[in-house]
């Protein structure tokens, strides 16, 4: 196998489809810089519960089969992936983060994997996640049976949840990109603290069939690449209506740099919340500044505020009350002991506590915040915002011993709201902060507004180079 080049680890997907195309490399040696990787970095971020080896080899081939015929299914094809290990894979253990189910075999593939394999990407490794998604209440990094999620740029830093193991395999060069998925923050934390791009997209736009349920209301499947663009590519193969998941939208989607709905001179309007950045670190305020000044360059600028409603406590209600019956049977059996993080072992019983009357308050008032927050939207193209008031936490501190102090009431008003009424949102890299981690910076939307995201982030990412950088990552880190 001839020796591709280390920074192969981190070109994007367009670009190494277009080396694949020019013969520099073929699939299967593709496949294989990436497994050796996997195998070899893998462990040091525990970041990989199952290196899917011969499933990617067979299908690594059959990609370079089809290239040489001229059967060219687009820009992933013969990429290689990672996916979030509560995907269902047929033949391959679906763990879903916890040590009860590390050998359990579901006997499917999820919508999503499906879309991929026939788009000709290629699977290489199932991600290490937190256990059951976060929905039992765990309060620190440890919370999963590979152990916590640790950061490339700095290996005793967490790289964030429940989507852990897809921000480092990302952030670290193993994978070009990865699945992950989000209830709230789920995506965007991990690939802000690892340094990449991630897009949440609009509830409903991407199946869910196949993947485990935390909140059915609330979840949402998106993909954390190096770039917007990439995630645009990893989007236009997943997006579509399922019959087999009934919450799928029928809306139809496409992307590519032809699609985008803005061209030229065109300027956005960007909403900003006029305090959004005073509980957030130094530095975290002062890349988010100056990334307003780069944006300043295609975009006009308005305060907007959001209504003083529950955004928080009805998106928490509905996960809480939703995660409690998806999982009450981890406390009727006793497995819920079996739980890696202590607070894991007894957070779900709380859950289990909360009267009907409020979980069904909640279903009644999501409509009320749905309206309120999109009439915010209407005036905009995005919301733009820090998106994490903090770098990444210190993988051996609880998460509240760290962020103590540095906490947006703004920024969670905005994740509650996102996430609740079901709008995307995207982060992409904005620099460096305290012991030069990365930082990010959030684009929200109005509902199926994906192209506008993408559009918004990718001109910022053009006019920057953030999203190039990468960690030294290697066996000495």
């Amino acid at each position: 196998m001839p020796q591709l080049p280390a920074q192969t680890a981190f070109l994007s997907i367009r670009e190494l489809a277009k080396r694949l195309r020019a013969r520099e490399f073929t699939s299967r040696e593709l496949a294989e810089f990436f497994l050796e990787r996997l195998d070899r970095l893998g462990p040091k971020l525990n970041a990989v519960t199952v290196v899917t080896r011969e499933l990617a080899i067979a299908r690594a081939e059959q990609a370079d089969r089809e290239l040489a015929a001229c059967h060219d299914r687009g820009l992933l094809h013969g990429i290689p992936y990672g996916a979030k290990d509560l995907f269902a894979t047929k033949g391959t253990p679906t763990s879903w983060g916890a040590a009860i189910y590390k050998d359990r075999i579901i006997d499917q593939d999820a919508t999503v994997v499906t879309r991929l394999r026939d788009a000709g990407a290629v699977l290489v490794a199932k991600l290490a996640m937190v256990e059951i998604a976060g929905g039992l209440g765990y309060r620190q990094a440890n919370a999963s049976f590979t152990g916590p999620g640790l950061n490339p740029w700095d290996v005793s830093r967490w790289s964030g949840g429940s989507s852990s193991g897809s921000g480092s395999a990302v952030g670290g060069g193993l994978v070009p990109f990865a699945l992950g998925t989000e209830t709230w923050g789920s995506i965007v934390t991990p690939a802000s603290f690892c340094g990449v791009s991630g897009l949440r997209p609009t509830y409903g736009r991407i199946s869910r069939h196949g993947a485990m349920a935390l909140s059915w209301t609330i979840d949402k499947i998106g993909p954390l690449c190096r770039s917007a663009d990439d995630c645009g590519i990893a989007l236009n193969a997943i997006a579509g209506h399922d019959l087999a998941d009934e919450s799928s939208s029928d809306r139809s989607y496409s992307y590519s740099r032809e699609d985008r709905p803005a061209a030229g001179n065109e300027k956005f309007r960007l909403g900003v919340l006029p305090s959004v950045a005073d509980h957030v670190q130094p530095e975290v305020r002062a890349n988010y500044e100056a990334s307003l000044e780069v944006l300043g360059g295609f975009a006009e600028f308005v305060d907007v505020e959001l209504p003083d409603l529950p955004w928080a406590a009805v998106a928490s209600t509905i996960i809480n009350c939703e995660s409690a019956a998806a999982f009450e049977g981890l406390i009727t059996t006793g497995d819920i002991w079996e739980m890696t993080a202590e607070e894991d072992r007894w957070g779900l019983h709380s859950s289990t506590l909360i009267p009907a009357k409020d979980y069904i308050n909640a279903l009644r008032i999501r409509p009320k915040l749905q309206r309120a927050f999109d009439e915010v939207l209407s005036n905009v193209d995005a919301i733009v915002t820090p998106t994490l008031p903090t770098v990444a936490y210190p993988a051996e501190e609880s998460f509240s011993d760290y962020r103590r102090g540095f906490y947006s009431t703004q920024i969670t008003d905005l994740g509650g709201a996102g996430n609740s009424c079901g709008v995307p949102a995207i982060t992409i890299p904005n620099g460096f902060g305290d012991l030069n981690l990365p930082t990010g910076l959030q684009f929200v939307g109005r509902a199926f507004s994906e192209n506008r995201l993408l559009e918004i982030a990718s001109r910022y990412q053009n006019a920057t180079d953030w999203h190039t950088r990468h960690p030294e990552f290697s066996d000495d880190k």
